[in-house]
């Protein structure tokens, strides 16, 4: 069974940039035909998807927040990143890692971290 596990500094300051990294086990992020994404849930909002890098190393975003994100893999250690950069204080979220499948157009996830607070805090 994939298991999925966020890890990070924890506390962001506005304007630095966010990074987390998500350790997958039980699975390989290179298997067919997975997208391993990064989706956040700020305090009383709903969920968000930011973006993915699928099975391949291709990246896809957010269009809304696109120009600040950036997704990358390290194979060896079967994880993945997510870079958010200049993060105001609503970026302050819950952010998951999950591991997904295209459902017609749409992805579909299965597969879960428990999710990191990060606070975007002075």
């Amino acid at each position: 069974q994939v298991q999925l596990q966020e890890s990070g500094p924890g506390l962001v300051k506005p304007s630095q940039t966010l990074s987390l990294t998500c350790t997958v086990s039980g699975g390989s992020i290179t298997t067919n035909y997975y997208y391993w994404s990064w989706i956040r849930q700020p305090p009383g909002k709903g969920l968000e998807w930011i973006g993915y890098i699928a099975y391949t190393g291709r990246t896809h975003y957010s269009p809304s927040l696109k120009s600040r994100t950036s997704i990358s893999r390290d194979t060896s250690k079967n994880q993945f990143t997510l870079q958010l950069s200049s993060v105001p204080p609503e970026d302050t979220a819950v952010y998951y890692c999950a591991r997904g499948g295209y459902s017609g157009r749409s992805l579909c996830f299965g597969s879960w971290g428990q999710g990191t607070q990060v606070p975007v805090s002075s």
